[in-house]
């Protein structure tokens, strides 16, 4: 039977990110391996950086060594009280592992801190128990003991993994070819909140396949945002210098009431009729009367995918006319046929995400209760809520940040596919209807 522990996972990814991102493995359990300081020693000796856990009622009080336990040899201590999601410390001078797990040295080494196991007690001086903030006791009651070894999460092996999987990621885009052959490009417009990060999800594919961290769009901090015109970016691939089959959409961002991006401008997107630059006008929509306008697009003009664009961290703040509006635009999308995804960005600045979350997206529960609360709120689909995090301040690419990326992108990509595919024959001409009947050829 396995042996777990009595953390929370709320208590684990906080003495995680505590230890420098470290996965906490099990090596001892006083309750299972018993109140013992040599079956404490005799499993947990030269395991490398270790953490032992003492639950004494409320308390929960940790003792981390970034060394090795060896027998006879000192180890640098950091002693520290966890309290909720809050961590106060207390550094503490060098032990042997012989004095810090044994009540016998105190009285004779004035020692401040000391785990007896087998008469289940923690013993410190006045001055520790007033740094960790733990009352008057002196002497604490052990209820149970565990230590853990602290080990890297992002191991050699899983990056190894992730480096196969985003060289995979990119020779699949780079040699992606639309449904049925029905447009050499794929268009995926990009929607959002002003700030959301649109414009930072353009660049960061950009950099992707480019090598390097690039900022061809303009990206802002500001309320405002900085996406006033109608941008349509096709991107280069660095190996051969081609263009790749897929254009990013950028537009100005959504705000309340009538801020922002109108929803007869969206219609005019999805439908093709605006131009790449054109200026949005705050006052009202594009018509058919502007100079600009396209008359009689093509089905390489038009949308064909569209991405709603969110901060992972903006949900909270969403007004009810915000929610209302994107509820509207939705509403339109789902009447024009238009597939639709949404995108959450900033995913890495959760609370309590570490980079090796990031390899398990998956399985990361703060990134799960975001993507239920969107889903709850908003109305998406739980498979077509994707997870990115954006180049920001970063000089060089991360391979982790890469498969998020292009993972994304993928899937944008299937649900076009999955738009042209349902498209009527009469809006593609005789291409889909050769395509139907090459199809039935071969059954």
């Amino acid at each position: 039977m396995a042996v777990t522990t009595r953390l929370t996972w709320l208590q684990e990814k906080i003495l995680q990110n505590y230890t420098g991102e470290k996965r906490l493995s099990l090596l001892y359990k006083a309750s299972v391996h018993g109140f013992s300081k040599q079956a404490l020693l005799d499993r947990c000796c030269n395991q490398g950086p270790t953490l032992t856990v003492i639950y004494s009622g409320d308390h929960v009080i940790g003792a981390y060594s970034q060394m090795s336990y060896h027998q006879g040899k000192h180890a640098a201590i950091l002693l520290f009280t966890l309290q909720g999601t809050k961590i106060s410390k207390c550094a503490t001078g060098r032990y042997t592992p012989e004095i810090l797990f044994d009540d016998e040295y105190m009285q004779y080494y004035s020692i401040d801190f000391q785990i007896n196991v087998s008469n289940q007690k923690v013993i410190m001086s006045p001055k520790k128990i007033e740094n960790l903030g733990l009352g008057q006791n002196r002497a604490l009651s052990i209820q149970e003991c565990e230590v853990f070894r602290c080990e890297d999460l992002l191991e050699e092996r899983k990056i190894k993994v992730v480096t196969e999987l985003r060289k995979s990621l990119l020779s699949a885009l780079r040699t992606y070819e639309p449904y049925g052959s029905l447009v050499q490009k794929i268009r995926i417009l990009l929607l959002g909140p002003i700030g959301a990060g649109k414009s930072s999800f353009f660049n960061s594919v950009r950099s992707v396949f480019q090598g390097r961290v690039t900022h061809q769009a303009l990206v802002g901090t500001n309320t405002t945002g900085t996406s006033e015109k109608y941008r349509t970016y096709s991107i280069r691939n660095e190996e051969d210098g081609k263009s790749l089959p897929f254009i990013l959409c950028d537009s100005l961002g959504l705000g309340e009431k009538e801020e922002g991006l109108y929803i007869d401008d969206i219609i005019s997107i999805l439908n093709g009729h605006i131009p790449d630059r054109y200026q949005f006008n705050p006052m009202k929509p594009i018509t058919s009367s502007h100079r600009n306008y396209i008359d009689s697009p093509s089905l390489k003009d038009r949308i064909h995918c569209v991405a709603f664009v969110f901060d992972a961290n903006s949900i909270e703040h969403f007004s009810s006319k915000m929610i209302a509006k994107i509820k509207s635009i939705r509403r339109v999308l789902i009447k024009c046929d238009m597939v639709h995804v949404a995108l959450l960005t900033h995913v890495d600045n959760i609370d309590l995400i570490t980079k090796a979350d990031l390899i398990e997206i998956d399985r990361c529960v703060p990134v799960k209760l975001k993507i239920e609360e969107f889903q709850r709120k908003l109305g998406f689909a739980l498979p077509d809520i994707l997870v990115v995090s954006n180049y920001s301040s970063e000089w060089e690419l991360d391979p982790v940040k890469d498969v998020l990326i292009l993972s994304a992108l993928r899937r944008m990509l299937w649900a076009a596919d999955d738009f042209l595919e349902n498209l009527p024959l009469e809006q593609t001409g005789n291409q889909k209807k050769e395509i139907i009947e090459c199809a039935k050829g071969k059954k």
